[in-house]
């Protein structure tokens, strides 16, 4: 009997967050995708101030602040918190008020850190039991990009956190600039795809499904999820450490991808680091647990993103953590190791904490050396 509470994701709704700057096509981005095929079951959360920038005739306004469009989306914005504007939407649903919805959009205003919304779907028990975070989806323009991320570290902090990278109005940037920020983008985020964007046109399959539950598959998706080789890519301006840390033979993890964004572009671009920590032998829970807990503790500032899955001592399936600063979902046991490699892969997306200093707290917390 194990421990830990089985996924449940497969009954959730997805929730993707749609974020970027002021300008940069979150609106164009937003009327297209809800115009695609497969897509009119959908309910959209404008986080914004002001008027609702969708274009479709919304032909019921069913009260104050929700809107039901012409091809049958919802549409509100909100009105107090996100966390009441959620479990109302999911509670209208449930009681046959609203048009049935099978995923939610929520787009943030151009500055909006999306952490705290990232925390909200992985963590608030009001909302987490019903929802789940499918793809974190961030839009960049082409034209601004560059003075953007020099400007406001915000904006990096968005490119770092994302699942998915928009490349918008790249009619309006030469070819040099857009490769240059293409490269850039890389360095900040390896494991994100970035799609170039014309007029709002992409596949809705292509933005979304990020999650590590692939409902086409019905099952957990862990390479897609964690993207590890994407850690293991080496390019200008990264560095690459792979193995053991020199110097110690007792101290890691067998392999370490790391990657490091390129230092010439602004300081907050020089403080993003991400790595991918492998671990070979199964690991003791009580020590990573409050490894990790003494990590959110003292670094959660510095934590952007952590996902993994975990080869626990005594659990016949994996466990899966996944938090953004210091608030972490509980972890879960999938139902059985997607394939044959059973080692224990953790994603660090951090800021101003490199791989040596992580490795410097698993020794301390005595989980390296668990590992021999």
């Amino acid at each position: 009997m194990s421990l830990f509470e089985p996924d449940r994701s497969a009954s959730r709704t997805p929730v993707s967050l749609i974020t970027g700057f002021l300008g940069s096509g979150k609106t164009t981005l937003l009327n297209r995708l809800l115009r695609a095929d497969g897509m009119a079951d959908s309910a959209v959360i404008i986080n914004e101030f002001g008027e609702i920038g969708l274009d479709h005739l919304l032909v019921e306004r069913l009260d104050g602040e929700v809107a039901v469009m012409a091809n049958g989306c919802i549409c509100c914005t909100v009105r107090s918190d996100l966390e009441e504007t959620l479990r109302m939407l999911l509670a209208r649903r449930d009681a046959g008020e609203v048009p049935h919805f099978t995923r939610v959009l929520i787009e943030t205003t151009g500055l909006a850190d999306p952490a705290p919304v990232v925390q909200l779907l992985l963590a608030n028990p009001l909302v987490s039991h019903f929802v789940r975070l499918d793809a974190v989806v961030v839009t960049v323009d082409a034209a601004n990009a560059m003075r953007q991320l020099d400007e406001h570290a915000e904006a990096v902090k968005q490119v770092a956190i994302a699942d998915r990278l928009l490349l918008t109005k790249t009619d309006l940037a030469d070819a040099a600039g857009i490769a240059a920020l293409s490269a850039r983008l890389a360095a900040l985020n390896p494991a994100a795809p970035i799609l170039v964007v014309a007029q709002g046109e992409v596949a809705p399959e292509q933005l979304f499904g990020a999650a590590l539950f692939d409902p086409a598959r019905k099952t957990a998706d862990v390479r897609r999820w964690l993207n590890e080789a994407a850690y293991a890519a080496t390019g200008p301006g990264e560095r690459h450490d792979h193995g053991h840390d020199h110097g110690h033979s007792h101290d890691g993890p067998g392999h370490t991808h790391h990657h490091h964004a390129d230092a010439g572009h602004s300081p907050h671009d020089a403080a993003i680091q991400a790595c991918c920590l492998a671990f070979d032998a199964p690991l003791d829970w009580d020590l990573v647990s409050r490894w990790l807990a003494a990590l959110r503790h003292l670094r959660g500032g510095d934590l952007l993103r952590v996902k993994g899955i975990l080869n626990v001592i005594g659990e016949d399936a994996p466990l899966v953590v996944h938090g953004v600063h210091h608030v972490f979902h509980p972890p879960v046991r999938l139902n059985g190791w997607p394939d044959t490699d059973r080692r224990s892969r953790l994603v660090f997306i951090t800021r101003n904490l490199g791989r040596e200093e992580l490795m410097a707290t698993l020794r301390e917390a005595g989980v390296a050396e668990a590992v021999g």
